[in-house]
């Protein structure tokens, strides 16, 4: 085994360690929460890596570093989530090799989407962004609509050709009134995601938590977790 390997699956196993315990903290099965490992800025040798480790899901976030490192990754077992916020200049590209975009915020995107989805002939997984330091109806700093933007855009996405519709995406926000209250901002995605189902029933994927509030995500309800720096390491400086 490589150092590199032997780095990664002793952090991989400490990962899943603190997924397993937030589990069994909150009642729930190991099986409902899903690993998704965020490669942005790491090697496409590190994406194979986790693959030989048995990871299944990994996020990227911007299409410059994805597009070539999924090409050469194109082998591999693997479900790509685009997890940035996303142009519409580089959607065909994204909807050549994600699976499942995490970004969704705005109608212009969803058309772009269903657009390049269906030329390339494809259906694309979309969660709706939830911006929860945006008020009811503004838009997040790091993307994402406000929670009375998400019935119009789901209801866009859900009727749009090459598109279906999965859930709901957050990230802890910094400011507003759920900066610093991890939990408390999940369990109010979670609230959402309920409103969601019941318009539609199978848009129950529920992704937030990171390395930091991972526990929080999964005792919240959180069906999916984006993990970067406990897996991989501290992000080196981009230039």
């Amino acid at each position: 085994m490589t150092d590199r390997k032997a780095q990664l699956a002793a952090n991989l196993a400490q990962v899943e360690e603190r997924i397993a315990s937030a589990c069994v903290a909150a009642g729930r099965k190991r099986e409902e929460v899903t690993l998704i490992v965020v490669t942005k800025t790491y090697p496409a040798s590190d994406v194979r890596i986790l693959s030989e480790l048995g990871v299944r899901d990994v996020a990227e976030n911007r299409d410059q570093d994805a597009a070539p490192k999924a090409a050469e990754c194109a082998d591999l077992p693997l479900r790509w989530h685009f997890v940035g916020q996303l142009q519409t200049n580089k959607v065909r590209s994204v909807v050549g090799y994600a699976d499942v975009v995490q970004s969704v915020d705005r109608s212009k995107l969803v058309t772009s989407l269903s657009t390049a989805a269906v030329r390339a002939e494809r259906e694309l997984g979309c969660l709706i962004q939830v911006a929860l330091d945006a008020g009811e109806n503004g838009r997040g700093e790091r993307g994402g609509v406000g929670p009375g933007g998400i019935g119009e855009l789901a209801a866009l996405v859900a009727d749009a050709p090459g598109l279906r519709l999965d859930g709901l995406m957050t990230v802890a926000p910094l400011n507003g009134p759920y900066a610093d209250r991890q939990q408390a901002a999940f369990e109010r995605l979670m609230d959402l995601s309920t409103d969601l189902r019941r318009a539609h029933p199978a848009a129950n994927m529920v992704s937030a938590g990171m390395s930091a509030d991972l526990e929080q995500a999964v005792a919240a309800g959180a069906t999916h977790v984006r993990v970067g720096t406990a897996v991989l390491g501290v992000r080196p400086r981009l230039g």
